[in-house]
């Protein structure tokens, strides 16, 4: 972990131990009221958030944490309230499931360093910008509290554009499938339309060739009728009379 060159204190170290201290006096309607509370469907995406435990915790914290927040929130322990324990509970499930991943853990560790990693970039500017301007370098970041706040803030962000980013890719992905399962009922209906014209176009072929047989045959004798009908009588040839 890197350490920050204006406190000397990393944004990790202020996790475990804190955050342990500050969940102790939660109690089940807290918690629940915290993992429900409005803007939940994107404080949520992110997994250390939901379980409140360091990013780099290790697993048997994790385990431990996971196992003391499901009771919390469980059903079964709030039988007042189960609808909304059950939403919590399966955020916490959820959350834990994920984390137990090797590469979706990485991935929204990944998250968290970027996080950190952009807050550090603009306190870095900052001092830069003060600097060049002859005034003391400090600034608010300094106080681990608000580093760790403006930390929070930059990875609830980036982990909500991820996952605007994942919907609008999954709609795509919706639309295209959508489309090609069009494309292929169309297809099929067609090749059906095209399977019965031509059945229809054999099962009549026969009666198509009588009828066309029948009908030359009739033309042939009007023709022949009406060559007759053409045939006059030689003129006879009056005498005349002197």
């Amino acid at each position: 972990t890197t350490d920050r060159k204006s406190g000397g204190t990393t944004f990790q170290s202020l996790g475990v131990k804190q955050i342990e201290k500050r969940d102790s006096v939660l109690t089940s309607k807290q918690q629940i009221d915290r993992l429900l509370r409005p803007g939940s469907s994107y404080f949520n995406l992110n997994p250390f958030e939901v379980l409140q435990i360091d990013p780099e915790a290790t697993s048997d914290e994790l385990k431990k944490r996971f196992r003391a927040l499901s009771i919390l929130v469980h059903p079964d322990k709030n039988q007042g309230d189960p609808e909304r324990a059950q939403k919590a509970f399966e955020a916490v499930d959820k959350a834990y499931k994920l984390l137990l991943e090797p590469e979706q853990r990485k991935r929204a560790l990944d998250v968290i360093h970027a996080g950190q990693e952009y807050v550090e970039h603009n306190v870095s500017e900052k001092r830069k910008q003060l600097k060049k301007d002859g005034k003391p370098l400090d600034v608010e970041e300094d106080d681990p509290e608000v580093f760790k706040q403006a930390v929070y803030k930059q990875t609830m962000k980036l982990f909500a554009e991820l996952e605007i980013k994942r919907k609008e890719r999954e709609a795509k992905d919706m639309h295209e499938r959508k489309r090609a399962r069009e494309e292929e009922i169309e297809a099929a209906e067609k090749a059906k339309r095209d399977r019965e014209w031509q059945k229809n176009f054999e099962e009549t072929r026969d009666g198509r060739v009588d009828s066309w047989r029948t009908f030359q045959a009739k033309g042939k004798k009007s023709k022949e009728k009406k060559n007759r009908s053409f045939l006059k009588p030689p003129k006879v040839k009056m005498e005349q009379r002197e």
